[in-house]
């Protein structure tokens, strides 16, 4: 029985103390007994090279998706803020800083950020303030990557005032259809190939944009539910879309070949899930639940997932795909999984749930080590490549201790941070100039970053310490304004 009877990582004390909860629930995670300054040597401080440029750190700042843009998808105030954090955290790589739409039907919330020419200069603008911000803090960013993040939500798409549902999906799923109100009989929400052609085509002229407005790569995002990881896995579409690994991952190929030829200067990322599960629902006690699939075997509805059972990990097809990435000459990879629409305990750990979630059905340590160990096999299979590990926020003080010995041990290229990023943007540069972490700074996973400070009744949702609450005591206040879904 776990929900909220599970120990809240700010009773452990001491890196031991830490270790032995890792053993007692068998989990294998390195952890090294203190934080090393880059003075000391600490792995973190090491310079990497991507895309023949040398990076000088390997922390690295995830994409988010925000909720403080304007309605026609400019940046606010807000956001500029919040980029700001960005450049002064010390992390070299800022993998996409945000989760820009490229068309405004694919926007997964009103506010989100849209990539348009009528935008360009606000774009600009947050690119500039980050960067300003990273060179008022730390002299120079010569050895600073900062790269954009270009979306499509699909079946999640909310992209008008009032948030209703849109969606524009790939294929009729059994378990998810009915979450986002669709009528199984309805095809009218399913996306024709010449469709998905004209989105490829949104892709590469919002991969122009970004190359005009500075930024140096783009992430071409195939995760968490969106229109590009459905169609990873699109086993039951017919058509040049569907069925076939080739033909599911023709979308990402063809949108890697048409930055290539209109964008050449360009480089490019792939931020993927690399396993999925079926989808949970609050069960006894609000604790995750996966929904009833047996009338859904053999599963065709996932990737990432044994078709037999599908509360599995099945690598097969993930590592089709990034063996693809590799002779495509795709060199960074961001590796994630699940989607905090129907599975968010797996993706992003929380202490207390999303407003629309569940209690944790394991201990959120288990999924911490389930993506950094899935992240570790990638790795291994495919050295030559750069590969940032996601899912670590939830370690909190001892985020840093794993992440430095992680790193050593060559697990994975680069640690990526995100929700803790918001409350402790500072979390890197503490770390490597050897200052003592700020304890009351750390994200301590209440969710309010994905929910915006709900309540869920039948759950009992009340952080006592909330984002919200932190930011209304603090000397700050527009911290209160730092609220994304992180997905």
């Amino acid at each position: 029985m776990f929900g909220n009877s599970v120990p809240q990582l700010n009773r452990f004390k001491t890196p031991a103390a830490f270790g032995s909860r890792l053993k007692e629930l068998s989990i294998e995670l390195p952890l090294d007994e203190r934080i090393l300054s880059a003075a000391e040597g600490s792995p973190l401080a090491q310079p990497i090279e991507i895309f023949a440029k040398t990076v000088g750190n390997r922390w690295c700042v995830l994409p988010m998706e925000g909720w403080d843009g304007t309605e026609d998808g400019k940046p606010s105030a807000h956001t500029v803020q919040r980029w700001r954090k960005f450049g002064r955290s010390g992390a070299k790589l800022i993998y996409g800083g945000e989760a820009v739409a490229v068309r405004h039907d694919g926007r997964a919330n009103p506010h989100q950020l849209l990539i348009c020419p009528e935008n360009k200069n606000g774009l600009a603008d947050l690119l500039e303030a980050l960067r300003q911000a990273h060179k008022e803090s730390f002299g120079s960013d010569q050895d600073l990557l900062v790269g954009l993040q270009l979306t499509h939500s699909g079946r999640f798409s909310k992209p008008d005032p009032g948030g209703k549902p849109k969606p524009r999906i790939l294929y009729h799923h059994p378990l998810l259809d009915r979450r986002v109100g669709i009528d199984p009989s309805d095809d009218s929400t399913v996306l024709q190939d010449e469709e998905i052609d004209q989105i490829i085509a949104s892709f590469v002229k919002a991969a122009g944009l970004a190359a005009e407005i500075g930024f140096e790569f783009v992430d071409i995002k195939h995760c968490h539910g969106y229109l590009g990881h459905e169609l990873l896995s699109a086993h039951t579409r017919p058509g040049r879309y569907g069925g076939s690994l080739e033909n599911r991952t023709r979308f990402l190929r063809e949108i890697i070949q048409g930055i290539r030829g209109e964008v050449p200067g360009l480089q490019i990322a792939v931020r993927f899930s690399a396993f999925d599960t079926v989808p949970f629902h609050p069960g006894e006690g609000g604790i995750g639940t996966p929904e009833d699939f047996a009338s859904c075997l053999p599963y065709e509805y996932g990737f990432g997932v044994d078709r037999d059972d599908p509360l599995q990990i099945d690598l097969q097809e993930p590592l089709a795909l990034v063996d693809m990435l590799d002779r495509l000459e795709i060199q960074l990879i961001n590796i994630s999984c699940g989607s905090p629409y129907y599975c968010p305990h797996i993706l992003r750990p929380a202490y207390y749930p999303p407003s629309d979630g569940y209690w944790p059905p394991e201990d959120p340590l288990a999924d911490v080590a389930r993506q950094i160990h899935t992240a570790r096999k990638i790795h291994e299979h495919f050295p030559r490549q750069v590969h940032i590990g996601s899912g670590y926020s939830y370690l909190q003080q001892f985020l840093p201790l794993v992440a430095q010995a992680v790193v050593r041990e060559n697990w994975i290229s680069c640690v990526g941070i995100g929700r803790e990023v918001l409350s402790y943007p500072e979390l890197p540069a503490d770390t490597l100039a050897g200052r003592p972490l700020r304890l009351k700074n750390l994200c301590r996973t209440f969710s309010d970053c994905s929910t915006g400070g709900e309540k869920r009744p039948d759950l009992g949702l009340l952080p006592p310490r909330s984002l919200l609450q932190k930011a209304h005591r603090s000397s700050k206040p527009e911290a209160a304004a730092d609220l994304l879904s992180a997905r």
